[in-house]
């Protein structure tokens, strides 16, 4: 599997296996989490997302006790972590609302517990959350330089920013932002037409997606000729529909590294031959025009 770089120093894997369904499968133990990871790197799926909020903030120590079981593993894989989402549940369950705090207090205690949640003594990839109205980007930007400076944090991106969410922040940085990891499937296609994917390229900075396939959308009744389109694709690539939806995404030049997020070991095994696909443009389209339900303009 292709090697994609997030900076100078550390590439991630060309799919990455997102952590937030953990503790929603019936088996959390430490053995079943191994094997999910094992399965990842037998595919070449060497990159884990996580986020301080996931299973209600417990999915970080889920695989921290995996890592505390089986500590080789920390070698063999890149991890990917989340913060500035204040819910009202699990450690923040005293809290009146949800909100975002991109404050410096809150970034370093998040970290430091992403840290001792996880077992870890740095993380490879730091994101911020959401974009949060009330940012100081001066002290949010000073925040993440400090972080990599002290080495706890390797390298630093934003997930669901826009276009000048992203430029602000930057604009306060030293460090470059790796990536901006967004919603994007064949059925959530806006950000290749509204500004979201040229920003990044425009920079060279590489998108992940959350919820390539569409949060299993694209499999259902709701949108039948879409579906008919990505099962025919997969007919004639001997694959399945979900390594195709997967492909489609691949195919794009900015180097898109999609975020699957399966709980089936062998879902797991099967999404890693995604990237194996030669797409070619007239597929690309004819799925592309079956999302947008009429031919391109």
């Amino acid at each position: 599997m292709k090697r994609i770089p997030f900076g100078p120093e550390l590439t991630v894997s060309q799919i990455v296996y997102g952590m937030w369904r953990l503790g929603d499968d019936a088996d959390t133990s430490p053995a079943h989490i191994q094997a999910k990871i094992e399965a990842c790197l037998a595919g070449g799926i060497t990159t884990m997302d996580q986020a301080d909020i996931y299973g209600g903030y417990t999915a970080e120590a889920l695989l921290g006790a995996c890592l505390k079981a089986a500590p080789h593993l920390r070698d063999d894989i890149e991890i990917v972590t989340k913060c500035d989402i204040v819910a009202p549940m699990g450690k923040y369950a005293d809290k009146p609302v949800k909100y975002y705090d991109t404050s410096r207090e809150h970034i370093f205690a998040s970290v430091e517990s992403s840290l001792w949640n996880m077992g870890l003594d740095h993380i490879d990839v730091l994101l911020i959350h959401r974009p949060d109205p009330l940012m100081d980007h001066a002290e949010t930007g000073q925040a993440l330089d400090d972080l990599i400076a002290s080495g706890k944090v390797r390298t630093v991106g934003v997930s669901n920013f826009r276009p000048w969410d992203f430029d602000l922040l930057q604009s306060a940085m030293t460090n470059t932002l790796v990536t901006n990891q967004i919603e994007l499937s064949v059925l959530a296609h806006e950000p290749f037409v509204n500004g979201d994917i040229a920003h990044l390229q425009k920079l060279g900075v590489v998108p992940m997606a959350w919820s390539p396939l569409g949060g299993g959308a694209l499999f259902g009744d709701r949108h039948p000729a879409l579906k008919a389109k990505v099962e025919e694709v997969a007919a004639r690539h001997e694959t399945d529909a979900t390594n195709v939806a997967l492909a489609w995404l691949l195919r794009h030049p900015s180097n898109i590294v999609p975020v699957i997020g399966t709980n089936r070991i062998d879902r797991i095994s099967s999404a890693a031959q995604a990237a194996d696909i030669d797409m070619d443009r007239v597929t690309w389209y004819e799925i592309y025009t079956a999302a947008l339900g009429r031919e391109v303009a």
